[in-house]
């Protein structure tokens, strides 16, 4: 969005720029990185990024309310309540469309939002890489918020994961971390701060206590950095888990897993801001209110399963529990970026909050998607350049 940072990189940008990249991502790690990475960060200019950051501290104030909390307060299907619940969660996404707004000027627009965590470590490692491939990315030009840079940022990551226990009794839980396609933030975490990735299936509970397996000897497990799906988990029934979630457990949840539900689509009726679209639980509709420019989501899923582009009436009729839907207004991405093969990409910006458990959210760090096609899945940008993960940079302000 930056034309005078846009038009150098792409004039000295190299397939073998890109390459060396890729190399840097994909072999510097346990496991390389199972999505495309893009070929091209973004460059915010700064009333863009004036925009974008308070859009999502806006929206992190409303989530604060009393009137929020009355609103969440069901959001949690009763099978899947998990006790023990923090005052507020550590982790925080807001994605956000980048749209055509007034005059042509380029604005953001929520999507969604995510009491969860986000690939933290991956996007400091991806900024890293990225640095040393494409050297002619100016210094001042950064990914961090709130006055950070990548020692606080990692200093702050560490301080709400690990705290104040030893990185060994600390696990990144997991469903077979090995096979997510985020398993590269993983082999990051553990590189930057001694957590391992756990497999839930292989955590062994003794009473209130847990405890996983390392080289022949059994560690007890004191904090858990949660990045299990529900979803996943319920869409999996041969799974076995070591312990059930829902039972009274002697372990520190950091991200605990009830704001998985609490911040999440289930959100997105009671936030009303200058950024966000008309949604509805489905059961709420309004009748005179024309479908077609409405898109249908299930409130729980992941990574865009059961997404409905064109819902219908009879979709909404069949649906055996409405308000476990919810119809949001549809967004018009931009094609903004210009692309050195002449095409322009489309983008998705994730705004990354840490939360501390003794203090206020803090935005950190952000997560960028591309896309040409359709929709930001790969499903829908296959053969196409210029398309996958990225990271927003803008102007440092050294004051």
């Amino acid at each position: 969005m930056d034309p005078q940072q846009r038009s150098p990189f792409n004039a000295e940008f190299t397939s073998e720029k890109y390459a060396a990249l890729l190399r840097a991502v994909n072999e510097s790690e346990r496991w390389p990185a199972d999505f495309r990475v893009s070929e091209t960060p973004i460059f915010l200019t700064p009333e863009f990024t004036e925009e974008i950051t308070g859009a999502a501290r806006e929206l992190l104030a409303q989530v604060q309310t009393p009137e929020f909390r009355e609103h969440a307060r069901d959001a949690i299907p009763p099978a899947l309540l998990v006790p023990n619940e923090n005052a507020h969660p550590n982790f925080v996404q807001v994605d956000f469309a980048v749209c055509e707004g007034e005059h042509g000027r380029l604005t953001p627009r929520l999507i969604e939002l995510q009491g969860f965590p986000s690939l933290y470590s991956f996007q400091l490692f991806f900024w890293q890489r990225l640095r040393e491939a494409f050297l002619n990315v100016p210094p001042e030009w950064q990914p961090f918020f709130s006055g950070l840079d990548e020692h606080s940022y990692r200093a702050l990551l560490r301080h709400v994961i690990v705290g104040d226990a030893d990185p060994e009794n600390v696990v990144l839980l997991e469903i077979e971390p090995e096979r997510q396609k985020t398993r590269i933030d993983f082999a990051c975490t553990k590189t930057e701060f001694g957590v391992r990735p756990v497999s839930l299936t292989s955590v062994i509970q003794r009473g209130r206590q847990l405890f996983y397996q390392h080289e022949g000897r059994e560690i007890r497990i004191e904090r858990i950095y949660n990045r299990v799906i529900f979803d996943e988990l319920l869409r999996r029934p041969e799974l076995r888990p070591g312990f059930d979630f829902r039972e009274d457990l002697d372990v520190i949840w950091v991200g605990h897993p009830n704001w998985y539900f609490r911040i999440s689509k289930h959100s997105l009726p009671f936030l009303k801001t200058a950024h966000t679209s008309p949604a509805y639980f489905a059961d709420a509709f309004p009748p005179n209110e024309s479908l077609e420019h409405y898109v249908l989501k299930p409130l729980y899923s992941f990574a865009g399963l059961g997404v409905e582009m064109e819902p219908t009436r009879q979709m909404l009729a069949a649906l055996p529990d409405p308000h476990a839907w919810i119809l949001q207004h549809k967004v018009t991405y931009a094609d903004f970026v210009p692309t050195s093969d002449g095409h322009r990409s489309k983008a998705e910006i994730r705004m990354m909050f840490l939360w501390p458990d003794e203090g206020e959210p803090i935005l950190v760090n952000n997560l960028v998607r591309m896309s040409q096609g359709k929709m930001m899945g790969v499903d829908f940008n296959k053969e196409k350049t210029w398309v996958g993960s990225s990271i927003a940079l803008h102007r440092r302000v050294v004051r």
